[in-house]
């Protein structure tokens, strides 16, 4: 494939009110630290992007707006092309963010005190949404066979209880990068149907998947199944615009779709952002090409990532992604703990995300996020090798 997109080029963001980057000090207690947490990229947002947001802002008005019906049309022919998820226009939602998303659900689909299953490790703000909305979290820790996670079928069946409402399902996995199969998908989907359990899956990964995998949308595997799932998505993983705030929900369920929607409307969260709906409609319609170079790029930056850390760190594991530009790194060998571990890393000058972030079984791992320039990748693993030397 012809490579049209430079996703060499170095941006400096900085001074930006970057989080990535200007709460470095912050988080780090080191503000030079290269920063390889958290999950937006170091690539330009694509010109077909900022192109459509500055025409939109050349309007000197910047009022209310609706979201016309070009935007949903965007989303119904990107899921199409991208998933081949036929979705129609009446079941797509708004959210200022998947997060945002997700907790409004957790909120109109359940009760205080109810039980809310979370499969470990996973993406922490889950907790956050579980627990801020007084619901009760179940453990239900993914297992790790042959390098990769995998759903622990048998220990979700002992943790339902009566009053277990909910599923997070996070598709593709973050952080270990698990893109799901259909068989085990199916799996959990048919317990969570016998149990009257309603999945709300994230999948704002969906789109950043390595060739040689296919993402498979949770309400996509049947009817049954899209009667009983709330799926979270969104642009701005895929495109860089995560300062947007623009998500959306996929409802089939009417009900659901009523329920959901009063708890949108009640805090006056539906009104969206104006340039986050130009943005989208942008993304979805002209964005194929760039995502497809995204991928092989990132591809060989894993690559070049496994094949240092097979030579220069050995006793690091690293988990093989099958989608997300998120890596999952084993550093147990090296008989450090947490803190230790994090702080080692800091002194050297690179800053990564806590493995025990995501839940105790991310005790020893860091994840990596390694969207950004080749060049600064391998400069941060050389950093970590020399943190890492003589232990």
């Amino acid at each position: 494939m012809t490579m049209d997109y430079n996703f060499d080029e170095i941006i400096d963001r900085t001074h930006t009110n970057c989080i990535k980057y200007d709460g470095r000090q912050k988080f780090f207690g080191n503000a030079n630290v290269m920063p390889l947490w958290v999950a937006d990229m170091d690539f330009k947002t694509p010109d077909f992007i900022v192109d459509a947001v500055r025409q939109r802002a050349e309007h000197p008005v910047y009022g209310y707006t609706f979201r016309p019906e070009s935007y949903s049309n965007a989303i119904v022919s990107w899921l199409k092309r991208r998933h081949d998820w036929s979705v129609k226009p009446e079941w797509i939602s708004f959210s200022p963010g998947v997060v945002a998303g997700l907790t409004l659900a957790i909120k109109a689909f359940s009760d205080e005190g109810d039980g809310v299953i979370v499969q470990t490790p996973v993406y922490n703000p889950f907790f956050d949404a579980v627990k801020g909305t007084n619901r009760r979290m179940v453990e239900n820790p993914l297992k790790l066979v042959d390098g990769r996670y995998t759903f622990d079928l048998e220990d979700l069946r002992g943790k339902i209880d009566a009053r277990t409402r909910l599923l997070l399902l996070c598709n593709p996995q973050n952080p270990g990068g698990m893109v799901w199969t259909p068989d085990e998908l199916l799996g959990l989907a048919d317990i969570c149907l016998q149990n009257k359990i309603l999945i709300i899956s994230d999948e704002i990964h969906s789109d950043l998947i390595y060739p040689g995998n296919k993402h498979t949308p949770m309400a996509s595997l049947s009817e049954a199944i899209a009667a009983n799932t709330v799926t979270c998505m969104a642009p701005s993983k895929t495109f860089n615009m995560a300062g947007l705030t623009t998500s959306f929900l996929v409802i089939p369920n009417k009900r659901h779709l009523v329920r959901y929607e009063r708890e949108l409307h009640v805090p006056h969260l539906h009104m969206g952002n104006l340039f986050g709906t130009v943005a989208l409609e942008a993304a979805y319609n002209n964005g194929a090409d760039w995502v497809d170079q995204l991928m092989i790029y990132l591809r060989d930056s894993f690559n070049e990532l496994q094949k240092f850390v097979a030579q220069k760190m050995p006793k690091v594991k690293v988990m093989k992604p099958e989608g997300t530009y998120l890596i999952w790194l084993d550093f147990s060998a090296y008989g450090l703990n947490d803190d230790e571990l994090n702080q080692r890393l800091i002194e050297y000058g690179v800053g990564l995300n806590r493995g025990i972030q995501f839940g105790k079984q991310g005790s020893g791992y860091m994840r990596l996020n390694m969207g950004c320039p080749r060049s600064v990748l391998m400069e941060a693993l050389e950093r970590i090798e020399k943190a890492l030397g003589g232990l």
